[in-house]
Formats: structure tokens, C-alpha cells, sequence
């Protein structure tokens, strides 16, 4: 009973401190949307709502249910069983409704990918618009400061990419702690409004919204476009919820960020009630002047840890579609020796880096940039309560009348919110959508020339068996191993028809290996790779990863010794084929679409680097093929 009771006590432990770790990497983005968005309804660019009480207790209404509907209710309570043995994200949560299959698996792949791709228009604008409204804080202190706030904003958001490189694990340490002193605060300094005015909080009552929306209802509808600001980063909620599991991240926002969020939106409000002057930034006009400085600092560092985490998701997101076959291989530097998700990618992280810069340069301010907010957020969460009813549906077995009750009131509210920032597209919200179109794109065409390619390669190629047959023992043979990587193993791969053929000998041992991508997350080493004999001479080996493991073949290739194919490293050379492909019309990808695919395929990363051989144990062998 003792044991017992003492396991129990570990769990809660290992739990509270998970809930805590979570702080920072889940809720860094909707967690300082309190800096911006109670500004952007009442004095943004966009259709500002007129500041009367009426409007206020209307407005607060709405931010209260809508939290409560699209984060609580929907992302924490019901999305986030939806998992892909444990990992979340759009990403993860695709490849659990294709594994159902079915006519509309295709359309389901692309309504995936498209949401997908809208998550990098959200991760360009999020560090822009969430350090400038920390930093936008120093014109409250003075007026002179205005002019050193756009470069003072890039100075931080460039440092903070320079130093991607060498991993987030030193100082993800503190991003916990940093964000339970954020999320108190904000609390306090809600409380210190609420106090003062302390019929605000009767906005709890659903009818102010309906009220407010009965009242105007094209006002009402409009102010969807900037309401929107408060429930940016839910969707971070399920993504990133494979790093810290369930029940972390539900005990961190029910009891931390929820009523940290709330108390300080009715704090505005009730600042605005008693003070409309201080709409040009209720956050920082709640604080008392002497902390204002401080407030300013801290906003930085939370707005920071908000920038991390979706930095960290766009890593971690291309890695995913590398593994479905979405993405060209790019390079992968693992910044942690203890922690498999910390991740670096040089190529993503300058073009995120160069994107986020230019967008504030171009937009100059938060208020500017809040205009272009909101469509790839509302995008992505629309495309995720549909493909979580064909979850509830066909996985979970849910009848139909309740998969589609529960769905629809989700995807209503989801609805309700895209179709009002798609009125946004003329003031900037065009930037995050023609980018999540291109990306789409580029994923999309990278995944059919890929088919085409392996298609071409099969079409020239002959069976592995009767290969060995052929020449087995009608060739001199050099000692060692060659390990030829092929897209089929039961293929003679291109390389070794080319090797034969130029240098007239083969190894003594000739293995042709096959690397697959499971549809999920992680592979256990006793299913990592599996070993047949063709004859004494050749042998095939299927390498399987999950889509986010770590891609170490030379580690997987010897757990082939328990399967009678001991492989030593310094007799072991990997030969790799490098194709060089030409144009050519066909009726199975258009002219253009196969120059940009070829352009992706010429600067993808090598296989060597991508699968972690060493340079020293790889031949490369070239070709040119037509598509």
C-alpha cells in the first residue's frame, strides 16, 4: 500500500513538473496575446469596435466563450485525444485519418497539408507581432522612444535565431518558471482593475455576447477579425503536446493560463469602463507607472518564449513532412544528447528569420500586423475539426448524430472566425495565405515528382533475385560490404546495375537496404529493421523509422547482427546514386511543376548527411534520368 501510495506520489510529481516545463513551450503565444488584442478590437486598423460600456461587457463576453469553446473545450478537452500514439499536430493528426484509407483519403492528405502549410504563415507573423507589442510598451514611458522600437525589435528576434544553433535545452530551463511569474502577473494586475470595477465580471454571462451580436450584427461579425488575436497559439496546445503528454498540458492551462488569460482581459475591460482613455494600450496602462519599465522587460523575455516555441514547431514540422515524403531532405543538427524533439535546421531557420524581418520592416507596427493576423490560425483550426471528425467517426467509433453534433458547433464557431478574417486579406492577410499557398505548393509538387521519379527508376530496373542469380559467382569479388539504398529491395537498385557495369566486380557482401517512414512517431529498436537472405552474397534490409526519430542508419544497421548480418564499420561502404533529372512534357505533372520540383531536388540535403553516414563510407554514383 505504501509503494502504492508512493508511485501515486511520483506520478503527481513528474506530472506537476511537466505542467510546469509546459508553461513556457505550449502557452508562450496565446499566453501574451494579452499584450495586443483587447487594442486591436477597440483601436486597431480593423473595423475598431466604438469604446461604450455596452460594447465592452459584449466584447469581453464573446473573448470569455470563445476561450472557453476553442481552446477549453475543443483543443484541451476533445482534440487532444486525438493523438498519434502520443504525438499531436496537424501533421500527426493527417496521418491518423489516412491510416483509414477510403475515397476520401485524398482529399483529407491535402486538406492536411494545406493546414499545415498555413501554420508557417502563422509562425512568421507570431515573433513579428508579439515583440513588437512588448517592445511598442516603450512609448508609454515616452514618446521619443517610438522611433527605436522597429530596431530594437529586429535586434531581439535576430539574436534569438543567431542563437537557434546551439539548442534551447540551457535555457528552456527557465522558461517555466519565467511563465508562471508572466501568468501571475497578469493575474495581478487584472485583479487590481477588477476590484475597481467589479460589475465587468457579469460579461461571464453568455447573453452580453448574443446581446452584442443581436445589437450590431455586422459589427459584431467584423469584430470576429480582431477577437481572433485572443485564441492565437491554441493550436500549439495539440502540437506540442507529444513533448510533455496529456494530462501536463490540460493541469497547466485549467489551473495557470486560463485564469491568468481571464482575469487579466476583464482587467482591461474594467480599465476601459473606468478609463476610456487608455485604449491606445489598456495592458500597459493597467500597470502603475513605477512598474511599467519592468513590465516592459518581462513582456520582452515572455514574447521571446512565445517566438521559441513556434520557431520550434516549425522545426519540428518539417521534419515531420520529411518524413511523410512531403519535404526534400534538409539538414537535421540534434542540439541535445538527452531530449530527441530538440532540433535545428539551418535552412528553415534563416528563411523563418529573413520572412519575420521583412514583415517588420514592411509593417512597421503590431497594429499594422495585427490587420494580417488570423486567417492561417482560423484556416488551421477549421481544417483540424474536420479531419478530428473522421477520428471521432471511424477511429474512436463514435455513432454519426454525435460525431457530428460535437463537430459541428466546433467547426461553426471555426467558421465563424475564418470567414471574418478573410475580410482581412487587403490589409496584409494576403502575406500568410500566398505563403501557405506557395508552401502547399512546393509540398505537393515535391510529393508527385517524387512518385514519378521512383516510378521511372522501377520502370528501368530488374528483380534483386534475379540479379544474384546472374551474377552471382560470374564476377571476381573485392572483400567488404556494399549497403546500395533503393526506394524497393526487391530491386536491383541503379547504383549497383551502374557499379557492375563500370568496375566489373562486386562485394563479398552486397546488401540493398530500404528506409520507410511509419505514420508514426516513434519505432521501437526490436521492430527497427528486419533482415532476409537473398543467397550467400546479397541480402536485403528494411530500415523503418517513425516520423520523429532520430534518422541514424549506422546505428539502426547494427541491430542487423541479432539477425544473423553482423556489419562492421570500417569494411562497410554505403554507395548512393545521384540522379541528375531532365525536363520533359508529360501528361503526369505540368512543365513547370517539374522545373520546380527538379530545382528542389538539385539543393536537397544528401543522403549522407540526412541518414548520419560518415562521409568517409560514401560513394556516390550518377545518372541522368527523364521524368
Amino acid at each position: 500500500m505504501t509503494v502504492h501510495t508512493q508511485s501515486e506520489q511520483t506520478l503527481k510529481t513528474a506530472t506537476h513538473t511537466l505542467a510546469i516545463s509546459a508553461l513556457g513551450v505550449v502557452f508562450g503565444d496565446i499566453g501574451t496575446s494579452p499584450l495586443y488584442t483587447m487594442q486591436q478590437i477597440f483601436s486597431g486598423t480593423y473595423h475598431p469596435v466604438p469604446l461604450t460600456p455596452d460594447h465592452v461587457l459584449g466584447v469581453l463576453s464573446l473573448m470569455f466563450w470563445s476561450i472557453m469553446v476553442v481552446v477549453s473545450f475543443k483543443y484541451v478537452l476533445f482534440i487532444m485525444h486525438a493523438d498519434n500514439r502520443g504525438e499531436g499536430g496537424i501533421m500527426a493528426l493527417m496521418a491518423l485519418v489516412l491510416r483509414q484509407g477510403g475515397r476520401t483519403a485524398r482529399v483529407l492528405m491535402l486538406l492536411g497539408l494545406f493546414g499545415a502549410s498555413l501554420f508557417y504563415g502563422d509562425a512568421v507573423l507570431t515573433p513579428a507581432i508579439s515583440v513588437l507589442s512588448a517592445i511598442e510598451g516603450l512609448s508609454i514611458e515616452s514618446p521619443a522612444f517610438t522611433q527605436y522600437e522597429v530596431p530594437l525589435a529586429l535586434l531581439v528576434l535576430i539574436s534569438l535565431f543567431m542563437v537557434q544553433k546551439n539548442g534551447t535545452s540551457a535555457v528552456g530551463r527557465w522558461f517555466g518558471p519565467v511563465m508562471i511569474v508572466w501568468f501571475s502577473v497578469l493575474a495581478v494586475l487584472g485583479i487590481g482593475q477588477i476590484i475597481k470595477v467589479p460589475m465587468v465580471l457579469t460579461a461571464i454571462n453568455p447573453w452580453y455576447a448574443l446581446r452584442y451580436f443581436l445589437h450590431d450584427p455586422i459589427e459584431g461579425f467584423f469584430s470576429l477579425g480582431a477577437t481572433v488575436l485572443a485564441l492565437t497559439g491554441a493550436e500549439a496546445l495539440y502540437a506540442d503536446m507529444g513533448h510533455f503528454g496529456r494530462k501536463p498540458v490540460q493541469r497547466a492551462w485549467f489551473f495557470v493560463v486560463f485564469p491568468g488569460l481571464i482575469l487579466n482581459y476583464f482587467g482591461q475591460g474594467a480599465l476601459l469602463l473606468a478609463r476610456p482613455s487608455a485604449v491606445q494600450n489598456p495592458f500597459y496602462l493597467m500597470s502603475p507607472h513605477w512598474a511599467l519599465l519592468p513590465l516592459i522587460a518581462l513582456s520582452t523575455i515572455a514574447t521571446v518564449i512565445a517566438s521559441q516555441a513556434v520557431i520550434s514547431g516549425c522545426y519540428s514540422m518539417t521534419q515531420q513532412a520529411m518524413h511523410l515524403g512531403y519535404s526534400p531532405r534538409m539538414a537535421v543538427h540534434h542540439t541535445s544528447r538527452d531530449e530527441i524533439g530538440q532540433i535545428y535546421l539551418p535552412g528553415v531557420n534563416w528563411a523563418q528569420m529573413t520572412a519575420v524581418a521583412l514583415l517588420i520592416i514592411a509593417f512597421g507596427s503590431s497594429d499594422k500586423l495585427a490587420a494580417a493576423y488570423g486567417i492561417a490560425v482560423t484556416g488551421t483550426m477549421l481544417i483540424t475539426t474536420i479531419l478530428a471528425y473522421f477520428v471521432a467517426r471511424h477511429i474512436w467509433g463514435w455513432r454519426l448524430l454525435p460525431s457530428l453534433a460535437v463537430v459541428s458547433i466546433f467547426s461553426s464557431v471555426d467558421l465563424a472566425y475564418f470567414s471574418a478574417n478573410m475580410f482581412k486579406i487587403n490589409q496584409g492577410g494576403w502575406f500568410p495565405l500566398a505563403l501557405g499557398v506557395s508552401i502547399f505548393l512546393l509540398m505537393t509538387t515535391w510529393k508527385k515528382g517524387r512518385s514519378l521519379l521512383i516510378r521511372q527508376l522501377k520502370a528501368d530496373s530488374i528483380p534483386l533475385v534475379q540479379f544474384a542469380t546472374q551474377f552471382d559467382g560470374a564476377l571476381p569479388t573485392v572483400p567488404g560490404t556494399a549497403i546500395y539504398l533503393s526506394t524497393n529491395s526487391n530491386e536491383a537498385p541503379h547504383p549497383l546495375l551502374h557499379s557492375v557495369k563500370h568496375f566489373k566486380c562486386l562485394h563479398d557482401r552486397v546488401v540493398v537496404l530500404r528506409v520507410d517512414f511509419r505514420d508514426e512517431p516513434h519505432v521501437p529498436d526490436h521492430q527497427r529493421v528486419q533482415v532476409f537472405r537473398v543467397n550467400d552474397h546479397f541480402f536485403r534490409v528494411i530500415v523503418t523509422f517513425g516520423f520523429m526519430d532520430l534518422t541514424d542508419l549506422p546505428r539502426a544497421l547494427t541491430l542487423c547482427a541479432a539477425q544473423g548480418l553482423p556489419l562492421e564499420a570500417d569494411q562497410t561502404s554505403f554507395i548512393l546514386g545521384r540522379e541528375t533529372i531532365l525536363p520533359q512534357r508529360s501528361p503526369d505533372m505540368s512543365l513547370w511543376r517539374e522545373r520546380i520540383f527538379i530545382t528542389m531536388f538539385r539543393n536537397a540535403g544528401s543522403a549522407a548527411s540526412y541518414f548520419h553516414i560518415p562521409p568517409n563510407r560514401v560513394v556516390e554514383l550518377g545518372s541522368q534520368i527523364t521524368l
